[in-house]
């Protein structure tokens, strides 16, 4: 049976959260000569921990698109828009690493200029993002962008299944900064990823477990 009007929680339309709980005042905008698009999965989309949402909202023209399994023509459509090149963030796999060794390939070609690019994030745990590339042959094509020596992650809300682990929108601002050559342009993502952080600590008990 559904609730009456007056007992429904009312949502943000901007951040798609319970109006108590909007994240909207920690939006930071951004520019980013690299375009932005984050393929989410169906699972992160009502997680109150998920940073995506936030990042989105912040860097100017990024697009976010939910799915596990995208139609090819509209992959397609998406990673290609504007005739950009789009790259994955996303770390070599041992069996990718080990395809590249055996080929007599030439080494792959430097990535274009960042006005060029497209950074492809996949919003998801690292179980759910390697179905996610099983299932869209398209993504397993593309040219990748590994982080490497990160420092420590602010996630501390979230549980981390490597102790590089960041979230999504300190990865997607870490690469951002590694495709333009200069990180000052995404510090204010990183402040509104701590504000976000610090947000959601306080609907968490005993925050200092980890979990």
């Amino acid at each position: 049976m559904s609730q009456p009007p007056s007992s429904r929680r009312a949502t943000c339309a901007a951040c798609l959260r319970a109006r108590p709980a909007c994240i909207c005042r920690w939006v930071r905008p951004v520019g980013s000569p690299a375009a932005l698009l984050i393929l989410q999965h169906p699972l992160e989309v009502a997680n109150a921990k998920n940073s995506a949402r936030l990042l989105h909202l912040s860097v100017a023209g990024s697009v976010l698109e939910v799915g596990e399994t995208f139609e090819p023509a509209r992959l397609d459509a998406l990673l290609h828009a504007d005739g950009r090149t789009p790259v994955l963030l996303y770390p070599e796999t041992p069996a990718n690493s080990q395809s590249s060794a055996n080929s007599q390939s030439p080494a792959p070609a430097p990535l274009p200029a960042p006005e060029e690019i497209r950074l492809v994030v996949l919003d998801a745990t690292w179980r759910k993002s390697r179905k996610m590339l099983y299932l869209n042959p398209a993504l397993q094509q593309l040219p990748r962008l590994a982080l490497r020596d990160m420092p420590a992650s602010h996630y501390r809300i979230r549980k981390a299944h490597a102790p590089d682990q960041l979230s999504t929108l300190e990865a997607s601002a870490y690469a951002l900064a590694q495709l333009g050559g200069d990180g000052a342009p995404y510090a204010p993502l990183f402040a509104a990823f701590d504000g976000f952080v610090e947000q959601q600590a306080a609907f968490v008990p005993r925050l200092n477990c980890r979990e």
